[in-house]
């Protein structure tokens, strides 16, 4: 990863945010996430507001957060009760909210705002982690029920717009989630439909010799990679890094390459 400071103008992330609540519980199958998003915050310069597509909220259209106190939902089950205390005072951001469901509007993608949904773990994980202050305001995005790959990339184009303010965008997801894998897995073997998979999302983001087309080309058609729906049963941890290179429409720079929980997972700014 460049350690040079990045213009906080123009970051766009895509991140493993882990599972559940584990990465604040101290679990050591997580360090190497908790480190790599510890040592890449300060290279993303001081943001005025944050925007997270979680991977934990669909709904029928794309639905913004738009109170200014959003609550906590401690949306995981079968964890330690220090889990259901964990706290992340963030305020919202209504006028961020209102500027993406113009945006949003402005490109015919049906919208709404939502002043009474708090903020999921795909939010106040990686954050606690990243701005353990809680003082940047946030806004949250859903995902859009059907999981369209095609739909989450033109939603990013509609905010491209963002990239212009001192805004950090974060896609908030996991390259690798099969949780039956995660639960089953073996310490002494690599996963090799877990590796083929991530060598061709690798390439995907950030093979500079793609054209366009052909990088969104497959990010549609990404259930066509080797051994897709292994690593993705469902796609909604994958998603919000389609809405991320949406905003984008280039190659991807890798900024974290390692296991979470023996499974290898990556990042990717733009």
């Amino acid at each position: 990863m460049n350690n040079e400071l990045i213009d906080p103008l123009s970051s766009v992330l895509f991140i493993p945010h882990g599972a559940g609540p584990l990465p604040l519980l101290g679990d050591k199958d997580h360090q190497t996430m908790i480190d790599f998003l510890k040592q890449l915050t300060p290279t993303l310069g001081q943001p005025s507001v944050i925007l997270v597509v979680s991977a934990h909220w669909e709904e029928e259209e794309a639905t913004i957060t738009s109170g200014e106190s959003p609550s906590i939902i401690y949306d995981y089950g079968g964890f330690p009760d220090e889990a259901y205390t964990i706290k992340y005072p963030v305020p919202g951001e209504p006028v961020l909210a209102n500027k993406i469901h113009n945006l949003l509007r402005e490109n015919n993608i049906k919208s709404r705002l939502d002043d009474q949904r708090g903020f999921d773990h795909g939010l106040f994980v990686p954050l606690k982690i990243m701005f353990p202050d809680a003082s940047i305001p946030c806004v949250q995005l859903s995902l859009v029920k059907g999981l369209d790959p095609e739909t989450h990339i033109k939603i990013g184009k509609a905010l491209t717009g963002l990239r212009k303010e001192k805004i950090l965008i974060i896609g908030s997801g996991f390259s690798f989630h099969n949780l039956r894998a995660f639960f089953s897995r073996s310490t002494d073997q690599a996963d090799t439909k877990n590796l083929a998979f991530e060598d061709w999302l690798i390439d995907t983001c950030t093979n500079d010799n793609l054209s366009t087309i052909d990088r969104e080309t497959r990010l549609i058609e990404w259930s066509k990679a080797p051994f897709a729906r292994y690593c993705h049963p469902r796609e909604e941890h994958l998603l919000p890094l389609h809405v991320c290179y949406g905003m984008s429409s280039s190659a991807a720079e890798l900024v974290f390459d390692g296991k979470i929980s023996g499974k290898k997972t990556s990042a990717f700014l733009w």
